[in-house]
């Protein structure tokens, strides 16, 4: 009887772990999948404000739609010049995940 019990407990602090390493796992992946979104909603953005890509839409609609193509949404939008700053965010388990991505020309590099 003591063994079944032991062996018990043992199960149940496995899949405990096992659950705790999946939740991490997929807060992981979760947190690159918003940093990716991120990164190509700006470059859309950017490059509609900078007419690389002929579109009609506002570049942040644009941005707001590739994001959503990504399972984010998007949560500000800055246009400065051909500079593009966004924010996004996604949830996981109830937890949201944010990140944000900026696109446009390089700075000037100072003395050149």
């Amino acid at each position: 009887m003591a063994g079944s019990v032991l062996a018990i407990g043992g199960i149940a602090v496995t899949a405990v772990l096992g659950l705790g390493a999946a939740m991490v796992g997929g807060a992981g992946a979760t947190s690159q999948r918003v940093a990716a979104a991120a990164d190509a909603a700006a470059l859309a953005a950017a490059d509609a404000v900078s007419g690389a890509v002929a579109v009609d839409a506002d570049p942040c609609a644009m941005a707001a739609r590739v994001a959503a193509a990504h399972g984010a949404a998007l949560q500000d939008c800055r246009i400065e010049g051909l500079v593009a700053e966004v924010r996004v965010t996604a949830g996981y388990a109830g937890f949201p995940a944010s990140a944000g991505s900026r696109a446009g020309p390089p700075a000037p590099v100072a003395g050149r």
